[in-house]
C-alpha cells in the first residue's frame, strides 16, 4: 500500500517542524515536502504532486486561501488541508470555495491533524466540530452572504496585489514578484481601491487585516 504522501506549507519552522514530527508518527504517512510561503507551495505541489497539501492559511506573499485556488486549478490528484486559528464563516466559505477539503483548528489535538489527512487522501473531508457547526448553521447555502464578501468583487490577481500592498511592497516590487509591469501593477492596484472603495494604502491594510489576509 503506497504511503499518503504530504506537503506541508507553513512559514513558522518550528511550527512545521511540529507538524512534521506529528504526521510522521504514522506509519501510512510521508512528509514528501515543505513550504515557507504560499508561491513556494503552489511550486512545491506541482513538482512534488503529493496526495495532500497541508497549508496554513495565513502564509505570507499568497495566502492559505489563495494558494489554495492556484493549486486546486494546477494540480490534478491533490487536496489540500486548510489550518487555520479561525473558525469564522467567512474563512471556511472562502476556503471550501478555493477548493480545499479541510478545515482544521490550529488547537485541535495530535491525532485529529493525522485524521484529517487520511480522510482527505481517502476523498472524503475533515472539519474541527466549531468548523462543522459553521456549515450546518447554513453559512455556506447564503448565497445573499456570499456575494455580500468585498474580496468576491476581485480577480484573483486583484487578490494577490492586495495582499503584497498590505505586506507593505512597493510596486516596483509587486511588478517583480509576480512577473507585471510597473503600469499593469498600478492598473491592479486602481482596481482593488475602487471595487473596495478604499482610498490609501492605510484602508487598504485595515481591510487585508480585517478580511484575515494578512495577520
Amino acid at each position: 500500500m503506497s504511503k499518503i504522501r504530504v506537503l506541508l506549507a507553513e512559514d513558522h519552522n518550528v511550527v512545521r517542524q511540529g507538524l512534521r514530527k506529528i504526521l510522521e508518527s504514522d506509519p501510512e504517512i510521508e512528509i514528501s515536502g515543505e513550504a515557507g510561503d504560499g508561491r513556494s507551495a503552489v511550486e512545491a505541489a506541482k513538482r512534488l504532486r503529493p496526495t495532500v497539501v497541508v497549508v496554513d492559511i495565513g502564509l505570507p506573499g499568497l495566502n492559505g486561501i489563495e494558494a489554495t485556488n492556484q493549486i486546486m486549478k494546477g494540480t490534478d490528484g491533490v487536496s489540500v488541508l486548510i489550518l487555520s486559528m479561525h473558525s469564522d464563516d467567512i474563512y471556511v466559505r472562502q476556503a471550501l470555495k478555493a477548493g480545499a477539503k479541510g478545515y482544521l483548528l490550529k488547537d485541535s489535538d495530535d491525532l485529529d491533524l493525522i485524521k484529517a489527512v487520511k480522510s482527505i487522501a481517502r476523498g472524503g473531508s475533515y472539519f474541527s466540530p466549531s468548523v462543522s457547526k459553521v456549515l450546518l448553521d447554513g453559512y455556506l447555502s447564503d448565497s445573499d452572504s456570499a456575494a455580500d464578501d468585498p474580496l468576491s468583487r476581485l480577480t484573483g490577481r486583484e487578490r494577490e496585489v492586495l495582499q503584497l500592498i498590505s505586506e507593505g511592497k512597493t510596486n516596483k516590487e509587486i511588478a517583480r514578484i509576480l512577473s507585471l509591469s510597473i503600469n499593469t501593477v498600478e492598473s491592479h492596484r486602481k482596481h482593488v481601491m475602487e471595487k473596495l472603495d478604499l482610498h490609501n494604502t492605510a484602508e487598504i491594510v485595515r481591510f487585508a487585516v480585517r478580511k484575515g489576509i494578512v495577520y
